[in-house]
């Protein structure tokens, strides 16, 4: 897909439904757009991190890498990762991975619209990525279906609390990506930022990352029926109480996450 195609910096890389881009309105347009290309760079890292299959970001993370300034960081390690991962339940990782999956395709919906300002490398990426998560999203749902199947109610109360945790894990991810996101703005959008206004910049991305990584996939009515089917009110409303703090833009940017 990629060959020897090259990004247009002069377009942004994620469509506005993704960056919520209203959130930097004390921007310049053009410091906008830049602040969607930051946040394509992290979004191609994270995916890359989050899901092992996902080669077309990684090869897109070398293309962004030749093209935009340096410093970018990205602050998952993929083997820290993996091990957070395998040290909670079956159950609860499959959980995860299929919010990421339907999180995934509803990302390609918001940027099928006709958007000259998008850069066409990104769309093509965004397709792929749709592709890819269409083949493998349904084998995750059977699996994480037959691991259900085999939980009794006091094993399934322990995999709700893996599930929260591995959800706050992620969110921790994002506060401290937000901050590197923030500092890389800073350095590399062309004028000097002051601390207040790169405090503004960091919660603005938090409020987006937490959106595109975590808030747009539960939002997914598949998602929440699969919970509904599989657990108890009571342990519905455990994950959903864990979540809540996550929709309003106004809370304290620190959520304390508890199994």
């Amino acid at each position: 897909m990629i060959r020897e195609r090259f990004i247009d910096t002069g377009r942004k890389f994620l469509p506005d439904g993704l960056t919520l881009v209203g959130g930097f309105d004390f921007l310049s347009h053009a410091e906008r757009r830049f602040v969607s290309q930051v946040q394509g760079r992290t979004y191609a890292g994270m995916f890359g991190a989050l899901l092992s299959h996902q080669t077309v970001f990684r090869r897109l993370e070398a293309t962004m890498a030749a093209c935009m300034p340096a410093g970018h960081r990205l602050v998952p390690d993929p083997e820290v990762v993996d091990a957070v991962v395998r040290s909670r339940s079956a159950w609860s990782v499959l959980a995860l991975t299929r919010l990421i999956d339907l999180l995934g395709l509803a990302h390609y919906q918001q940027s099928t619209g006709p958007d000259e300002q998008m850069e066409p490398l990104w769309q093509d990426a965004l397709l792929r990525h749709w592709q890819e998560l269409q083949q493998c999203g349904e084998q995750n749902e059977a699996e994480w279906r037959r691991e259900d199947a085999r939980l009794d109610g006091a094993a399934r109360d322990r995999a709700v609390g893996d599930l929260i945790v591995l959800i706050g894990t992620l969110d921790g991810i994002l506060q401290a990506q937000a901050l590197a996101d923030a500092r890389y703005f800073a350095a590399a959008c062309g004028r000097a930022v002051n601390d207040a206004e790169r405090a503004r910049v960091a919660a603005a991305l938090l409020h987006a990352y937490r959106w595109q990584y975590i808030v747009s996939g539960v939002q997914v009515p598949h998602f929440s029926a699969l919970l509904s089917g599989m657990l108890s009110a009571g342990q519905h409303g455990r994950i959903a109480a864990a979540l809540a703090p996550l929709f309003d833009p106004a809370a304290a940017p620190q959520v304390r996450w508890a199994a």
